[in-house]
């Protein structure tokens, strides 16, 4: 028998030995995941031996790891903008990079009562965190993916509590299965969208947590990465009221093609904007 403390040694090793970043990290992260503790009270019981049904899964789920299936997809949860969201194979998950789109909603269109549409929705962690850190009268998730429209759903109702407030029900927050807008009906004051934007051949070259397991519907953009970019520019004033925004996240070699897409539309006041890493994230403007 291993105490825990053997037992993350092993599962540190194991993971250095097949190229997974942050092993040290990581191996923790599972170990807690798997027993249920927190870093406080392993070090308190380190020197215990292992629960053998708990030793035998921690050791499936750091060899999972090894064939680099994505730490968060294990443990079904990972945070953004504060608040967790349960991630599966059917939804992209949620990156820093994406808090941008978010906070840049936020400062440029918090519009009390507004109606809120996010484009491609995903795992629903954009719209969720708008509807919790805004004041949106009502939020309305679009994915083609009914499977990534089931997480979503989830999403609303694990994280209820932080967006059900200041009179909003259940009703606040809708999901709508739909080839982008061929299935919505109305206008809103914002439209958000992290479209697929990656090139086909560029996914090849994406490390392989990324490429063989994320849901590739929801990474890859035709046209250089410009597909989506294209269709949902060509529509978006006619669902947005006068003076609606329109806020994309990009590549971060899109900026002028995206820009350029929506000035030939009739939008205004485009701007970038750019993520904590310098590059360019985020694009805007105003119908």
């Amino acid at each position: 028998m291993r105490t825990l403390r053997e037992l993350i040694k092993d599962g540190e090793k194991r993971l250095l030995e097949n190229n997974i970043e942050n092993s040290t990290m990581e191996a923790r992260v599972l170990l807690e995941y798997i027993c249920g503790f927190n870093w406080a009270q392993y070090l308190l019981q380190a020197d215990t031996e292992a629960d053998p049904q708990e030793e035998r899964r921690y050791i499936e789920a750091v060899e999972r790891r090894c064939g680099h299936y994505p730490l968060q997809y294990i443990l079904g949860t990972t945070g953004f903008m504060g608040l967790e969201f349960m991630v599966n194979e059917s939804v992209l998950i949620p990156r820093q990079d994406t808090e941008t789109l978010v906070e840049t909603v936020l400062e440029k269109a918090d519009i009390s009562g507004g109606d809120l549409l996010d484009m491609c929705t995903g795992s629903g962690c954009i719209l969720i965190s708008l509807m919790a850190l805004g004041h949106y009268g009502k939020g309305t998730g679009v994915d083609i993916s009914g499977d990534a429209l089931r997480t979503a759903r989830m999403n609303g109702i694990f994280n209820c509590q932080a967006w059900q407030k200041d009179g909003r029900t259940e009703e606040s927050l809708e999901w709508i299965q739909s080839d982008l807008f061929s299935e919505v009906r109305g206008t809103f004051d914002v439209i958000v969208s992290n479209p697929p934007y990656i090139p086909g051949e560029v996914i090849e070259t994406l490390m392989p947590e990324v490429r063989d397991f994320e849901p590739r519907l929801a990474l890859e953009g035709a046209d250089r990465g410009l597909e989506f970019y294209r269709k949902i520019t060509d529509r978006a004033a006619d669902y947005l009221k006068p003076s609606g925004w329109l806020f994309y996240e990009i590549g971060c070699e899109q900026a002028a093609e995206v820009s350029q897409m929506m000035a030939e539309k009739g939008f205004k006041e485009i701007h970038t904007v750019r993520d904590l890493a310098g590059l360019d994230r985020v694009v805007y403007g105003r119908r």
